[in-house]
C-alpha cells in the first residue's frame, strides 16, 4: 500500500468528498488505509445482530448508532464512541450501506471529533433483485472481515 495524505481541517485528501456536517465521505478502501497506517479508528455502527449475522471487520470497534431489535436510538452512543476513539484521532464510521454512518458522523463531529463515513458501507446498494453485497461496499473491496 502507498502513503496516502491524511486529511486535516485545512487540506482534503484524494479521495474524501466532500460532506455537510462531518469532515468527509471516503471509500472503504482509502478508510482502511487510514486505519492500517495509525491515522484513524475504525468504529462499526451496525447493530450486533448485523455484525454476527453479516459479518464484521477485524479489529474495527463495535458502536452501535441502533439497538436490535427495534431499531431504538443506543442511549451510549455518545460515551462509547468517546471511550473508542482516542483524543486526536480520527474515526471513519461503517454502517450497513453508508446511511447510518452519515448520522453517526454528524453526531461525532458534534461531539469534537475529526469524522468520516465510508461510503457503501459493509455489504453497499442493493441490486435490482433487492440483494446486498454484489453493488459495492466493504466486502465487495476484498477488504479485511470475516462472518
Amino acid at each position: 500500500m502507498t502513503d496516502s495524505p491524511i486529511p486535516d481541517s485545512s487540506t482534503p485528501a484524494a479521495g474524501v468528498r466532500a460532506a455537510n456536517g462531518y469532515a468527509g465521505d471516503l471509500p472503504a478502501a482509502l478508510a482502511w488505509q487510514w486505519v492500517q497506517q495509525g491515522h484513524a479508528v475504525l468504529v462499526d455502527v451496525r447493530t450486533d445482530a448485523e455484525r454476527d449475522w453479516v459479518g464484521r471487520v477485524p479489529g474495527a470497534v463495535a458502536v452501535a448508532w441502533k439497538q436490535w431489535p427495534g431499531m431504538a436510538a443506543n442511549a451510549d452512543f455518545d460515551a462509547q464512541l468517546r471511550a473508542a476513539v482516542p483524543e486526536g484521532m480520527k474515526v471513519v464510521l461503517l454502517c450497513r450501506s453508508g446511511v447510518r454512518s452519515v448520522a453517526a458522523a454528524q453526531r461525532a463531529t458534534a461531539l469534537g471529533l475529526e469524522a468520516y463515513n465510508i461510503l457503501e458501507g459493509f455489504e453497499g446498494d442493493a441490486d435490482e433483485n433487492g440483494q446486498r453485497g454484489r453493488l459495492g461496499g466493504w466486502r465487495l473491496a476484498g477488504l479485511p472481515w470475516r462472518q
